[in-house]
């Protein structure tokens, strides 16, 4: 399961529609090989769902991601931060064993 929460969904929502993203727009989470720390974070808008998708809705943001994504990401939380160390989407994952300081890449 992935959630998200209150201030990453009403962002979403918020960027989605300043955006003007089409109806049944969602977001598209996922890990690939890369980063600092061996596995990068994905994130993007999209409208197709895709073979073998999993898909999960909170707070009313659909959220979809690949099976072997999942693996990665099972527990995580989408959150969002305004604050002084930065602003925008980020992903609280449990499975994380180190992180780089950027946030944008871990290992497990």
């Amino acid at each position: 399961m992935i959630t998200v929460s209150e201030k990453a969904g009403a962002y979403i929502k918020t960027l989605m529609e300043t955006e003007h993203h089409a109806p049944g727009t969602f977001v598209r989470v996922g890990v690939k090989g890369g980063g600092c720390s061996g596995l990068e974070y994905v994130m993007k808008f999209e409208t197709e769902e895709q073979e073998g998708d999993q898909i999960f809705e909170d707070k009313g943001v659909k959220v979809v991601v690949q099976m072997k994504s999942l693996l990665y990401l099972y527990g995580t939380e989408l959150d969002y931060s305004d604050g002084l160390n930065g602003k925008g989407l980020f992903f609280n994952n449990p499975n994380a064993t180190r992180t780089c300081s950027c946030g944008e890449s871990f290992a497990v």
